[in-house]
């Protein structure tokens, strides 16, 4: 071999070294990984993003940092992680009312913010019914006492929800059309805010997520009247659901992790197979159930085919309410 050769030869190693060495360097995850919440503190994404990311840091050996972009009943932060970087380093935490926003948009004929297509489904996280609660100010004891008195004071009594055409106006808005009741409307940036609304006696009725509540039901402060599940639910066995009560009427929110469109699925895979070891472990359940909520996980593939039954029901909510 002549010395140009090998030259070349030791020149192109040395070369080699490096790009192998940051290509280890680059590995998914190499540095933090921003998961994005939608809504004030407080709300169901909150309360389950917490201990999930808690959770994920040692499976993935990186920080996963809860960053809260709250506004429009979960558009503002639904808005950003779908024009983020599609690179797995911002991920979204999101509920049910993800899927309505493009028909909301539609309804009021705008051009959609962003839709469903800008996501990729990762997991589903949990899902549980909805409870109506009053606080400990009000006198109803059953849902009937509370729907008589808003059909003879019409707009009397104020409900707070996490937004227009957010998670909690939603089943809201079809209790108050299937019971033929009015009340009025107090929307917050969320269901932190809501729940504080309803404390303070700002509002007198909220329609939340089990877990969101469940402590200041502990307490005694909310009351719980009926549920929107179609049995009873296990952490509340003593409240009846409204179909029990004669409307039909059904509504649950679950909470969903979720990346860009066009984040490369070997990435999405890391994420997936941490989720599912989060998921299926004793920690994470304790701390679901702690706030009386349950794990009901989805790997990718089963929860993008719920998604895309369950969008359609919410956008069936969202035109029966129609424009208000």
């Amino acid at each position: 071999m002549d010395r140009r050769a090998f030259l070349g030869g030791v020149a192109a190693a040395a070369a080699i070294g490096p790009i192998r060495q940051g290509l280890a360097a680059d590995a998914y995850p190499s540095h933090a990984i921003t998961f994005i919440n939608p809504f004030p503190p407080g709300g169901a994404a909150d309360v389950v993003g917490r201990p999930l990311t808690a959770l994920l840091e040692p499976v993935l050996k990186q920080p996963c940092v809860i960053e809260t972009k709250a506004g429009a009943a979960g558009q503002v932060g639904a808005q950003f992680a779908a024009t983020a970087k599609p690179d797995g380093y911002t991920l979204l935490i999101h509920i049910v009312s993800i899927s309505g926003f493009a028909e909301v948009d539609k309804l009021f004929g705008r051009k959609p913010k962003f839709t469903r297509a800008d996501f990729a489904p990762i997991a589903r996280l949990t899902a549980g019914p909805m409870v109506l609660v009053i606080n400990d100010q009000q006198p109803y004891k059953t849902l009937q006492e509370l729907v008589d008195d808003a059909r003879k004071n019409p707009d009397k009594l104020i409900f707070s929800s996490s937004g227009l055409y957010g998670a909690l106006h939603l089943p809201t808005a079809l209790f108050m059309k299937a019971a033929g009741i009015r009340m009025k409307h107090l929307p917050t940036n969320g269901g932190g805010p809501a729940l504080t609304a309803i404390l303070g006696n700002n509002s007198q009725v909220l329609v939340t997520s089990i877990a969101a509540a469940s402590g200041q039901i502990k307490a005694g402060k909310l009351r719980a009247l009926a549920c929107f599940s179609p049995q009873r639910a296990s952490s509340l066995p003593e409240v009846p659901t409204l179909k029990e009560l004669g409307y039909d009427v059904e509504f649950s929110l679950w909470v969903g992790l979720f990346a860009p469109a066009q984040t490369p699925q070997q990435n999405v895979d890391v994420i997936r197979a941490a989720v599912r070891q989060v998921a299926n472990g004793e920690q994470f359940k304790t701390a679901i159930a702690n706030i009386g909520d349950e794990v009901a996980y989805l790997d990718q593939p089963e929860f993008a085919r719920f998604w895309d039954e369950d969008a359609k029901r919410v956008e069936a909510a969202v035109q029966a309410i129609g424009r208000v």
